[in-house]
């Protein structure tokens, strides 16, 4: 047995389906065994790995062991002269297996190499390579000065940017999303440290290489696509502590004295550095664009309201304060709103989305001006002048927005675009179909080979490939995204798929595309809607939650699932089916099932699942009001 490749999964069914359709191909002429490892996911993947690869061996804990143990349980039972350590959300050349096994019979000194990695949109991952963290290294990295200076030797040491990302270099840790050892090199430093739960095995386990005597190789002849991320969210401040928790594990395994006190001081801090800007750029990335239209839309009223006193009215405080702090945010208030309502900060942005509600919003305000009372009718030049404003306003912020996130001026995603399918005849055309249900309305087909495809996509200014994996070799793909880089989106349909995997942003891990958009439910204004119906039942439940717990009916959750669906984790109609839910993606689990309709029946679990699918492919907000409304005291089951 000459390779033996190790995979453990967590809730990323998609994505091990491809994963594993790539290594398929990777051993077709190698010897070589694959194990995947589940760690308790709820996702199918075990049914999936049992029904669709019975090639695969498959071990199927009950319960998250972490990524060490779970590797371990697998490598331990290894029988190959090779050991390699696979992501899921990666896809392998046809030739990685067979170049990384050369170039390691060709190397006895090799204890390990990883390979050239790309991301979702082809750019380079500069995980791919790195150095050893000392002090040093890591306070480098803590506080940016390797990204101010990524080529210089002295502060680039964590990614080892001055190394050139096309050549084979000696490197000293490895990413362990594609870590491949010999085995006779893990029988002598021992297996991954299962100290580590999760982040830091891959830089203790290549230490431990380095240290008795081999080396560890980034090896560049050969490059594989890796997601990152679709395990774990990097941006959550969870990510933060288990990573640099990691770190300081590292350094009082490795580190004596005061180099490893220093180095914990300087980890316990980055903790809370990274931590605050964690936490800081998620509030902001939730909530920047309404900060920023508020603030502009009142500097912009404010800056008029004071010219219009001094060169209109000729009079210093013409308008009362209560016009500027009562009445302004009301106006401010009621356009976001409506702007909301209507998609205008749905992405990608639509000038004619945020027109409309801005157009509704300063109707709602005119129609509320009429009545109210003479003392607080101020002025219908400040409305109309304030609504011009800001939506001048919001339009340039996003204009801005889209050019810094993108170094575009063109929206992210936009689907009216024209995208190229590659692929033969029949699955072009299945990929066809799949996408006009997925509201793609321009399609154009080129062969599968990279000079056809870039080719195709000049003459119809395409944005967007389509490459059909049963008839292109996923070394052909991830060449593509390399060549291609961030000029383009990418997508991969699989064999006998309905679900794109592709990455629709450079600054994101991959993502999955399903066939949602023929279900009304899954359209983002009635997403919208139903949030907005969440929230809205949610603050008027409130002042009588406690009554309602008193008379609710069977188990008592209802606080529970209030809070669920306040934070947005729940919502109170839709699936409760766990299969249901695995089919949705973009479901969020609720507390009402939408069979709720029809209670007076007894329905088997096929019929349940009837009324469901029509629930969603026929949603309108009325049919979650009534629902609530007809089973109120079952608010708390």
């Amino acid at each position: 047995m000459k390779l033996t490749i190790v995979i453990v999964n967590y809730n990323v069914k998609y994505f091990l389906e491809q994963c594993l359709r790539s290594v398929a191909r990777g051993i077709e002429n190698v010897a070589a065994e694959v194990y995947v490892v589940d760690n308790a996911s709820k996702d199918g993947s075990v049914e999936l790995v049992r029904e669709s690869f019975p090639w695969v061996k498959l071990i199927a804990n009950t319960q998250n062991m972490g990524f060490s143990v779970a590797n371990n349980q697998a490598m331990e039972l290894a029988k190959g002269e090779y050991v390699l350590l696979l992501n899921p959300d990666t896809i392998v050349a046809e030739d990685t297996f067979v170049k990384c096994i050369a170039f390691m019979d060709a190397h006895p000194e090799a204890g390990a190499l990883g390979v050239h990695m790309v991301d979702g949109r082809g750019i380079f991952l500069p995980e791919s390579k790195r150095g050893l963290p000392t002090p040093f290294v890591a306070f480098c990295k803590t506080f940016g000065l390797s990204a101010l200076w990524p080529k210089s030797e002295t502060f680039g040491r964590y990614h080892l940017g001055y190394l050139p990302e096309k050549a084979t270099n000696e490197v000293e840790i490895l990413s362990g999303a594609y870590m491949f050892m010999r085995k006779k090199a893990l029988d002598e430093v021992g297996l991954l440290d299962e100290t580590f739960f999760m982040y830091g095995e891959d830089i203790d386990l290549s230490y431990r290489l380095l240290k008795v005597g081999y080396k560890n190789y980034y090896f560049a002849d050969t490059s594989i696509t890796h997601y990152k991320g679709e395990s774990t969210k990097k941006g959550s401040l969870n990510y933060v502590k288990v990573f640099y928790n990691a770190m300081i594990i590292f350094a009082r395994k490795h580190f004596s004295g005061n180099q490893s006190g220093l180095f914990t001081l300087l980890i316990n801090f980055a903790i809370v550095f990274r931590g605050a800007l964690t936490l800081l750029a998620s509030l902001l990335s939730s909530s920047f664009l309404f900060i920023i239209d508020v603030l502009l839309g009142f500097g912009g009223i404010y800056f008029i309201k004071t010219y219009w006193e001094n060169m209109i009215k000729y009079t210093d405080h013409y308008y009362p304060n209560q016009f500027l702090f009562i009445v302004v945010p009301f106006y401010l208030l009621t356009w976001i709103v409506a702007t909301f309502m209507s998609g205008g900060y749905d992405k990608p942005f639509k000038v004619g989305n945020i027109l409309r509600g801005m157009f509704l919003g300063t109707l709602a305000i005119a129609v509320c001006y009429a009545f109210i009372p003479d003392a607080w009718r101020f002025s219908r030049a400040m409305i109309l002048l304030g609504a011009v404003w800001t939506t001048v306003a919001m339009l340039g912020v996003r204009i801005i927005y889209q050019w810094i996130k993108h170094q575009s001026w063109e929206n992210e995603a936009d689907e009216n675009r024209t995208c190229i399918v590659v692929g033969d005849e029949v699955e072009t055309r299945r990929a066809e179909l799949l996408l006009r249900q997925l509201g793609y309305t321009k399609t154009a087909v080129a062969e599968p080979n990279i000079e056809h495809i870039f080719k195709q996509a000049a003459i119809h200014q395409a944005k967007e490939l389509i490459f059909c994996a049963k008839t292109v070799s996923y070394q052909n793909i991830i060449a593509a995204l390399a060549q291609g880089g961030p000029r383009f989106y990418y997508k991969i349909l699989n064999p006998n798929s309905t679900a794109l995997i592709g990455s629709n942003s450079k600054d994101t891990a991959g993502d999955l595309y399903v066939v949602e958009k023929q279900y009304a439910l899954f359209r983002p204004e009635n997403l919208r809607k139903k949030r907005m119906l969440d929230l809205i039942f949610c603050i008027t439940m409130f002042p009588n939650l406690f009554i309602l717990v008193w008379i609710q009916q069977g188990e008592n959750k209802l606080i529970q699932n209030w809070m669920q669906v306040l934070l947005g984790r729940k919502t109170w109609v839709g699936f409760r089916s766990a299969s249901l839910l695995k089919q949705f993606p973009s479901a969020r689990p609720a507390v009402l099932s939408a069979d709720c309709m029809v209670r007076e029946f007894s329905l088997s679990e096929s019929e349940q699942t009837t009324v469901a699918l029509n629930y969603a492919k026929h949603y309108r907000v009325i049919d979650d009001v009534k629902i609530i409304f007809k089973n109120c005291i079952r608010l708390g089951i």
